[in-house]
Protein backbone atom coordinates (compact mmCIF):
# COMPACT_ATOMS: atom_id res chain seq x y z
CA UNK A 1 0.00 0.00 0.00
CA UNK A 2 2.70 2.46 0.84
CA UNK A 3 4.73 1.49 -2.22
CA UNK A 4 1.64 2.29 -4.34
CA UNK A 5 1.15 5.30 -2.68
CA UNK A 6 4.82 6.67 -3.51
CA UNK A 7 4.38 5.35 -7.03
CA UNK A 8 0.93 7.84 -7.15
CA UNK A 9 3.24 10.52 -5.89
CA UNK A 10 5.70 9.89 -7.99
CA UNK A 11 3.56 10.16 -11.14
CA UNK A 12 1.73 13.06 -10.03
CA UNK A 13 4.74 14.98 -9.35
CA UNK A 14 5.19 18.89 -10.80
CA UNK A 15 8.12 19.26 -12.72
CA UNK A 16 8.99 23.23 -13.16
CA UNK A 17 10.84 23.26 -16.39
CA UNK A 18 14.06 25.74 -16.45
CA UNK A 19 14.65 27.61 -19.54
CA UNK A 20 17.73 28.00 -20.72
CA UNK A 21 16.90 31.82 -22.00
CA UNK A 22 16.34 32.02 -17.77
CA UNK A 23 19.70 30.82 -17.27
CA UNK A 24 21.31 33.19 -19.91
CA UNK A 25 19.50 36.35 -18.29
CA UNK A 26 21.17 35.31 -14.84
CA UNK A 27 24.55 35.26 -16.31
CA UNK A 28 24.09 37.91 -18.42
CA UNK A 29 22.76 40.37 -14.85
CA UNK A 30 26.00 38.97 -13.51
CA UNK A 31 28.63 39.51 -16.03
CA UNK A 32 26.64 43.37 -16.17
CA UNK A 33 27.10 43.17 -12.10
CA UNK A 34 30.72 42.10 -12.41
CA UNK A 35 31.27 44.31 -15.24
CA UNK A 36 30.01 47.45 -13.19
CA UNK A 37 32.15 46.92 -10.34
CA UNK A 38 35.25 47.24 -12.77
CA UNK A 39 34.06 49.85 -14.45
CA UNK A 40 33.73 52.15 -11.52
CA UNK A 41 37.24 50.92 -10.07
CA UNK A 42 38.48 52.65 -13.73
CA UNK A 43 36.57 55.38 -13.66
CA UNK A 44 37.99 56.21 -10.19
CA UNK A 45 41.12 55.98 -10.89
CA UNK A 46 40.86 58.06 -14.08
CA UNK A 47 38.74 60.73 -12.09
CA UNK A 48 41.53 60.92 -9.69
CA UNK A 49 43.87 61.59 -12.72
CA UNK A 50 41.92 63.56 -14.55
CA UNK A 51 39.08 65.46 -13.55
CA UNK A 52 40.66 65.98 -10.01
CA UNK A 53 43.95 66.80 -11.33
CA UNK A 54 42.77 69.33 -14.35
CA UNK A 55 40.78 71.34 -11.17
CA UNK A 56 44.06 71.36 -9.25
CA UNK A 57 45.71 73.31 -12.16
CA UNK A 58 42.54 75.57 -12.76
CA UNK A 59 42.19 76.61 -9.06
CA UNK A 60 45.99 77.02 -8.05
CA UNK A 61 46.50 79.09 -11.31
CA UNK A 62 43.65 81.20 -11.17
CA UNK A 63 44.21 81.75 -7.64
CA UNK A 64 47.57 82.43 -8.36
CA UNK A 65 46.84 85.18 -11.25
CA UNK A 66 44.20 86.63 -8.99
CA UNK A 67 46.71 87.16 -5.89
CA UNK A 68 49.28 88.96 -8.48
CA UNK A 69 46.20 91.10 -9.70
CA UNK A 70 45.57 91.82 -6.06
CA UNK A 71 48.68 94.30 -6.30
CA UNK A 72 49.58 94.47 -9.60
CA UNK A 73 47.64 95.84 -12.40
CA UNK A 74 50.52 94.76 -15.29
CA UNK A 75 49.65 91.80 -16.92
CA UNK A 76 53.21 90.57 -17.19
CA UNK A 77 53.13 89.90 -13.74
CA UNK A 78 50.09 87.85 -13.60
CA UNK A 79 50.97 86.18 -16.72
CA UNK A 80 54.29 84.47 -15.32
CA UNK A 81 52.99 83.95 -12.23
CA UNK A 82 50.62 81.60 -13.77
CA UNK A 83 53.14 80.32 -16.10
CA UNK A 84 55.28 79.48 -12.92
CA UNK A 85 52.40 77.51 -11.26
CA UNK A 86 51.80 75.59 -14.75
CA UNK A 87 55.44 74.77 -14.67
CA UNK A 88 55.45 74.13 -10.88
CA UNK A 89 51.90 72.44 -10.52
CA UNK A 90 52.37 70.22 -13.50
CA UNK A 91 56.30 68.66 -11.93
CA UNK A 92 54.66 68.44 -8.72
CA UNK A 93 51.24 66.64 -10.01
CA UNK A 94 53.58 64.41 -11.84
CA UNK A 95 56.15 63.23 -9.47
CA UNK A 96 53.82 63.03 -6.79
CA UNK A 97 51.50 60.80 -8.74
CA UNK A 98 54.71 58.94 -9.76
CA UNK A 99 55.55 58.11 -6.71
CA UNK A 100 52.47 57.35 -5.46
CA UNK A 101 51.24 54.77 -7.75
CA UNK A 102 54.86 53.44 -7.50
CA UNK A 103 54.40 52.52 -4.24
CA UNK A 104 51.47 51.08 -4.25
CA UNK A 105 52.75 49.05 -7.13
CA UNK A 106 55.34 47.98 -4.84
CA UNK A 107 52.60 46.58 -2.16
CA UNK A 108 50.62 44.76 -4.43
CA UNK A 109 53.86 42.71 -6.13
CA UNK A 110 55.04 42.11 -2.48
CA UNK A 111 51.56 41.05 -1.89
CA UNK A 112 51.03 38.81 -5.12
CA UNK A 113 54.62 37.29 -4.01
CA UNK A 114 53.58 36.07 -1.31
CA UNK A 115 50.46 34.87 -2.22
CA UNK A 116 51.89 33.12 -5.12
CA UNK A 117 54.42 31.43 -3.05
CA UNK A 118 52.00 29.05 -1.41
CA UNK A 119 50.86 27.88 -4.83
CA UNK A 120 52.40 25.55 -7.35
CA UNK A 121 52.83 27.12 -10.57
CA UNK A 122 52.31 30.43 -8.67
CA UNK A 123 55.11 32.12 -11.13
CA UNK A 124 52.87 32.32 -14.11
CA UNK A 125 50.09 33.92 -12.22
CA UNK A 126 52.49 36.50 -11.22
CA UNK A 127 53.63 37.17 -14.38
CA UNK A 128 49.70 37.95 -15.15
CA UNK A 129 48.55 39.56 -12.57
CA UNK A 130 51.68 42.09 -12.77
CA UNK A 131 50.70 43.21 -15.88
CA UNK A 132 47.43 44.00 -14.82
CA UNK A 133 48.96 46.46 -12.26
CA UNK A 134 48.78 50.25 -12.62
CA UNK A 135 51.65 52.03 -14.61
CA UNK A 136 53.23 55.02 -12.50
CA UNK A 137 54.98 56.53 -15.72
CA UNK A 138 51.40 56.62 -17.27
CA UNK A 139 49.81 57.92 -14.15
CA UNK A 140 52.42 60.62 -13.58
CA UNK A 141 51.66 61.88 -17.65
CA UNK A 142 47.93 62.38 -17.10
CA UNK A 143 48.70 64.03 -14.00
CA UNK A 144 50.69 66.22 -15.30
CA UNK A 145 48.31 66.48 -18.56
CA UNK A 146 45.48 67.28 -16.54
CA UNK A 147 46.78 69.28 -14.38
CA UNK A 148 48.23 71.40 -17.52
CA UNK A 149 45.32 71.56 -19.54
CA UNK A 150 43.43 73.04 -16.07
CA UNK A 151 45.97 75.51 -15.55
CA UNK A 152 46.16 76.78 -19.47
CA UNK A 153 42.08 78.17 -19.23
CA UNK A 154 42.65 81.36 -16.57
CA UNK A 155 45.97 81.53 -18.46
CA UNK A 156 43.75 82.41 -22.52
CA UNK A 157 41.33 84.16 -20.39
CA UNK A 158 43.82 86.86 -18.96
CA UNK A 159 46.39 87.37 -21.88
CA UNK A 160 44.60 89.34 -23.97
CA UNK A 161 42.94 91.56 -21.90
CA UNK A 162 44.61 94.93 -21.27
CA UNK A 163 42.41 96.69 -18.40
CA UNK A 164 42.93 95.32 -14.99
CA UNK A 165 39.81 95.09 -13.80
CA UNK A 166 37.64 93.85 -16.67
CA UNK A 167 40.77 91.09 -16.62
CA UNK A 168 40.39 89.97 -13.25
CA UNK A 169 36.39 90.23 -13.70
CA UNK A 170 36.92 87.66 -16.92
CA UNK A 171 39.16 85.56 -15.20
CA UNK A 172 36.90 84.75 -12.86
CA UNK A 173 34.20 84.53 -14.84
CA UNK A 174 35.95 82.22 -16.85
CA UNK A 175 37.14 79.82 -14.20
CA UNK A 176 34.19 79.41 -12.58
CA UNK A 177 32.43 78.49 -15.81
CA UNK A 178 35.17 76.06 -15.97
CA UNK A 179 34.85 74.61 -12.32
CA UNK A 180 31.34 73.92 -12.85
CA UNK A 181 32.16 72.49 -16.01
CA UNK A 182 34.68 69.94 -14.00
CA UNK A 183 31.94 69.70 -11.30
CA UNK A 184 29.45 68.41 -13.63
CA UNK A 185 31.71 66.03 -15.70
CA UNK A 186 33.17 64.64 -12.52
CA UNK A 187 29.30 63.62 -10.94
CA UNK A 188 28.36 62.42 -14.71
CA UNK A 189 30.92 59.66 -14.59
CA UNK A 190 30.85 59.15 -10.63
CA UNK A 191 27.08 58.90 -11.08
CA UNK A 192 26.87 61.46 -8.09
CA UNK A 193 24.38 64.42 -7.61
CA UNK A 194 25.17 67.05 -10.62
CA UNK A 195 24.04 69.89 -8.42
CA UNK A 196 25.80 69.40 -5.18
CA UNK A 197 28.96 68.44 -7.15
CA UNK A 198 29.15 71.58 -9.13
CA UNK A 199 28.68 73.77 -6.44
CA UNK A 200 30.89 72.24 -4.53
CA UNK A 201 33.41 72.63 -6.76
CA UNK A 202 32.60 76.20 -7.45
CA UNK A 203 32.67 77.24 -3.77
CA UNK A 204 36.03 75.35 -2.92
CA UNK A 205 37.21 76.85 -6.18
CA UNK A 206 36.07 80.75 -4.60
CA UNK A 207 37.82 80.18 -1.51
CA UNK A 208 40.71 79.82 -2.71
CA UNK A 209 40.33 82.63 -5.02
CA UNK A 210 39.22 85.05 -3.01
CA UNK A 211 42.12 83.92 0.23
CA UNK A 212 44.43 84.23 -2.38
CA UNK A 213 43.74 87.73 -3.24
CA UNK A 214 43.04 88.70 0.21
CA UNK A 215 46.08 87.64 1.60
CA UNK A 216 48.33 88.41 -1.04
CA UNK A 217 46.55 92.10 -1.05
CA UNK A 218 47.23 92.28 2.81
CA UNK A 219 51.12 91.42 2.29
CA UNK A 220 51.87 93.49 -0.99
CA UNK A 221 49.72 96.61 0.58
CA UNK A 222 52.03 96.59 3.88
CA UNK A 223 55.46 95.57 2.13
CA UNK A 224 54.74 98.57 -0.15
CA UNK A 225 54.47 100.84 3.11
CA UNK A 226 57.65 99.53 4.06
Amino acid sequence: MAAATHNQLSNNSVEIPIHENDIMDSKHCQKIEEGDNVDYFQRAQWLRAAVLGGNDGLVTVASLMMGVGSVKEDIKPMLLAGSAGLFAGACSMAIGEFVSVYTQRDIEVAQIKRENSMKVGGENEEEGEKENLPNPFQAAFASALAFSVGAVMPLLAAAFIKPHKVRLGVLLLVTSLALVVFGIVGAVLGRTPKVKSSIRVLVGGWMAMAITFGLTKLIGSHGLQM
